[in-house]
């Protein structure tokens, strides 16, 4: 059975930029950066430093995942900002928010409460929209909250 979700993909635009954001503005590390392959495949994960089992895949759109025509399509949904990659956690929004702020990350919603928390939403350098979010609570998603 499966036992838990260890990577999950972010479309990039540009691999080498989105490594720096993610890693000197968001304060992630890398956890590999290699070439794969005839066509020069390559290969960038990154991942919080306190979850070591969970990493993200900074990926152009593109062979061997996409046809060119899928790839055009989707490079121009995230340069539009359309797509929601996320939620980052946090257990200081109000203290975490300074400091992204101050490192550049354009945030497109302050903090604000919410019945699960208060949160934030920010874009990455290709356009992605992230939730950040502090929980007030870990919640059941066993319950019906309809």
């Amino acid at each position: 059975m499966i036992n838990g979700l260890s990577i999950a993909n972010v479309w990039v635009l540009d691999q080498d930029r989105a490594k720096e954001f993610y890693t000197e503005k968001l304060g992630l590390e890398v956890r590999s950066d290699l070439t794969m392959g005839e066509g020069g495949f390559r290969w960038l994960t990154v991942g919080a430093k306190n979850q070591p089992g969970l990493e993200l895949t900074l990926m152009v759109p593109g062979p061997p995942a996409l046809d060119p025509e899928s790839a055009d399509a989707l490079k121009k949904l995230i340069a539009k900002g359309v797509l929601g990659a996320g939620v980052f956690v946090t257990d200081d929004i109000q203290a975490d928010y300074q400091t992204l702020t101050a490192r550049g990350v354009e945030f497109v919603q302050e903090p604000q409460e919410r019945p699960y928390g208060t949160e934030a939403i920010f874009r990455d350098d290709s356009g992605n929209w992230f939730s950040f979010t502090q929980r007030l609570v870990d919640l059941d998603f066993s319950k019906d909250w309809a």
